[in-house]
């Protein structure tokens, strides 16, 4: 590194040992996705008491727990195209605040219709989230450890879930199903605030020294997205990028088998407390409990997948087989929980779920296929596009469950959820082909 480099380069660390400042990121990216999910999950907590008290039916139940993905996929492309113009300094806290406050605004609601709107809210406000986690580790980690890190951060949705699901019954139980909102939607609004304080992209940051800067650029890391200047100078988006992002076999691939994998997520965020209570008849503190195990078993899932990826990367494997095959074989893990149609027994339905949750923490690593294969002008929108069509499952499982189970018979929804992610398997291996950027 020259001296003029050195000096030019906007940070206050002395030029020597890299710092560390990019794990410091992905704990954020972490605390913040355990945020995120709790603030989607608790409606599914709430939701059987919700139904005794509105007097809703399975269908009802079914729109209720939708009613978030219509707007979180509507507003991809739109979130996407703002994660491209505004930097992840500012964007993500706005989007944070005003999720929370919705979210707050549900334990205050009174009707079925309010919930509803609010709600969409929640989903419309989350949107651009992940697309700016995308964003972040694409600027702030090496493509050797970006898996290791997206692993990471994602596995906060399964902690928190994992940990959390047992705190919010409680709750609920000690208090009413009003302050499940209340409380994760004032955490939302705090966190917010740090994030806005704390962060600050790699060439913008002054806890990050050029050693580390100069490391993660040459390493593959996109250092300047998110930068003042790169912000200032993006182009706008033309007819040509949409041709682009949606033109190319590989994405497709990757956009299918997305929906494929977040429907078994979505089966767990929505249905899955309904049914261990309404057909397994579980009581609300032994369900909080037994709900938690699958989430274990997926945030086991998702720390073995970045970190298996990332090693087969550094041992010689192509990129391509470094990301596909955990994502291929988690799929196929997925496709166990149609073993609970064959079974009463609460301990094997368990059994059967935490493999499948197991699978699906394997395969969530799915984004870091968006950050090798995306044009590196176009990750917002590309982000957006994979999240668009691979939170479509946000809509689609739970009113397709709601309709196809009865008040007697759950064995259906198995049964779609099995065949769904033996798609995403045909997707990845028959579409995505050879992993490398596109480009114009």
């Amino acid at each position: 590194m020259s001296q003029s480099t050195a000096l030019s380069a906007p940070v206050s660390q002395d030029v020597g040992k890299a710092t560390k400042m990019r794990y410091v990121v992905a704990f954020m990216l972490f605390l913040t996705v355990v945020i995120n999910y709790m603030d989607r999950s608790n409606l599914s907590v709430a939701a059987p008491l919700i139904a005794d008290e509105f007097g809703l039916d399975t269908a009802q139940q079914g729109l209720l727990l939708s009613a978030f993905g219509w707007t979180y996929a509507a507003m991809q492309l739109p979130g996407g195209w703002l994660v491209d113009k505004v930097q992840p300094r500012l964007l993500y806290p706005i989007c944070l605040v005003l999720w929370s406050v919705a979210t707050i605004f549900m334990g205050m609601a009174g009707s079925f219709v309010a919930l509803i709107v609010l709600r969409m809210a929640v989903g419309g406000f989350e949107a651009p989230a992940y697309p700016i986690n995308n964003k972040v580790v694409t600027a702030w980690f090496p493509e050797r450890e970006r898996a290791t890190a997206i692993g990471f951060y994602t596995s906060g949705q399964f902690i928190g879930l994992a940990l959390l699901t047992p705190v919010l019954l409680w709750l609920q139980h000690a208090l009413t199903w009003h302050w499940v909102f209340v409380v994760t939607g004032g955490v939302g609004v705090v966190w917010g605030l740090v994030w806005y304080f704390v962060y600050r992209n790699p060439v913008d940051s002054k806890r990050a020294n050029a050693a580390e800067v100069d490391y993660i650029r040459e390493g593959g890391g996109l250092v300047a997205l998110g930068s003042d200047e790169a912000t200032n100078t993006k182009a706008k988006l033309t007819k040509a990028d949409f041709g682009l992002v949606l033109g190319r076999r590989k994405l497709w691939g990757i956009y299918i088998g997305q929906f494929c994998l977040t429907s078994t997520l979505w089966f767990f965020l929505t249905w899955f407390p309904t049914y261990l209570v309404t057909y397994r008849q579980m009581d609300y503190i032994k369900t909080g409990f037994l709900a938690s195990l699958p989430f274990v078993a997926a945030l086991v899932g998702v720390l073995i997948s970045g970190v298996l990826s990332d090693l087969m990367l550094k041992r010689g494997a192509s990129l391509g087989t470094s990301r596909k095959l955990p994502i291929i074989i988690g799929l196929l893990l997925s496709m166990s929980m149609i073993g609970a149609i064959f079974t009463d027994s609460t301990a094997m339905v368990i059994m059967f779920m935490s493999i499948a949750f197991f699978g699906n923490g394997l395969a969530s690593i799915t984004w870091s296929l968006v950050s090798a294969l995306a044009p590196s002008h176009l990750l917002g929108l590309t982000g957006g596009m994979f999240n668009f069509i691979g939170n479509l499952s946000s809509i689609a499982t739970p009113i397709v469950i709601g309709l196809l189970v009865s008040a007697t018979d759950f064995g259906p929804a198995f049964i779609y959820m099995t065949v769904v992610a033996a798609v995403g398997i045909l997707a990845y291996v028959f579409l995505v082909g050879k992993v490398q950027r596109v480009g114009s």
